[in-house]
């Protein structure tokens, strides 16, 4: 007598109606949606294949991780990064990372074989306004349409987007922390676009820090942040761009727009 009448009997159709759509088109196909894929009685699916990605890290001052170096030279960290981050995207394969010299011949032959090859180039180096900064001519003498270069931000302010034949190539500024910030504020959500998932732009959530220095500058402001043992999250002591010791010590940056100061809220985006 405690049992109700239809009580624990799923329905057909309870889920979802006839004609309905159970996947939409530019969701990634995780293991969550396989379980709808074959409940859904679908046994082959039409997908995008990954987006195929070559890493070009320019620069004459550049010696591989491991190898020594001399007075003037200083060891890739830009190409492991890219590396490491575009592993952890499913949808992203990472054909080939290659050093290019800084000659405006190298970068040029280097993007037209690579353009073959791949569907999207991710560069760092040589975007600036330098004698040897070379990509943006070479970009432009290939075919290459450029859309932007040179944002209102930091770090990353000369950061370059181009594009051929509808392939991307975008161009990261040198410093290591202009290299995380930016491939991950502009590089994710044009990636994104190129493997058709949606939402492109996703929304990072907002954090408040324990503290501020109540600093501000006239552009959005990427700031490196860090957890402390009460795992309260603060502004990393940071030395710049090329300060490779804040960013390992670092668990994401925040974003202040150009003005605010303050402890936020402020959007978080994570290494991980």
């Amino acid at each position: 007598d405690q049992i109700a009448k239809g009580a624990n009997i799923r329905r057909r159709g309870e889920n979802s109606l006839a004609g309905d759509t159970i996947i939409a088109k530019g969701t990634y196909v995780d293991s969550a949606a396989i379980a709808a894929l074959a409940s859904f009685g679908t046994p082959r699916v039409s997908v995008l294949n990954k987006v195929r990605i070559a890493i070009l890290n320019t620069g004459d001052e550049l010696a591989q991780p491991g190898e020594p170096v001399e007075d003037w030279q200083i060891r890739d960290s830009n190409g492991p990064t890219l590396k490491a981050w575009l592993a952890q995207l499913p949808w992203a394969e990472v054909t080939e990372v290659q050093h290019v010299g800084d000659t405006l011949e190298q970068v040029q032959a280097t993007l037209k074989e690579q353009l073959q090859r791949v569907d999207a180039i991710i560069l760092t180096g040589g975007v600036s306004m330098g004698d040897t900064d070379y990509v943006p001519k070479a970009v432009e003498s290939i075919g290459g349409e450029i859309h932007f270069h040179r944002l209102p931000l930091r770090p990353g302010r000369p950061v370059l987007g181009a594009a051929r034949d509808g392939k991307l190539i975008l161009g990261l500024p040198g410093n290591p922390v202009s290299v995380a910030v930016t491939s991950r504020v502009i590089g994710l959500p044009l990636l994104r676009k190129m493997a058709g998932l949606k939402p492109i732009l996703v929304t990072p959530p907002e954090v408040t820090l324990e503290e501020s220095d109540d600093r501000s500058l006239h552009l959005v402001w990427y700031r490196l942040v860090e957890a402390g043992a009460d795992g309260k999250l603060r502004l990393a002591a940071s030395k710049g761009s090329g300060d490779l010791v804040s960013l390992a010590r670092s668990v994401g940056f925040v974003r202040l727009p150009a003005g605010d100061s303050g402890c936020g809220p402020w959007p978080f985006y994570a290494w991980e």
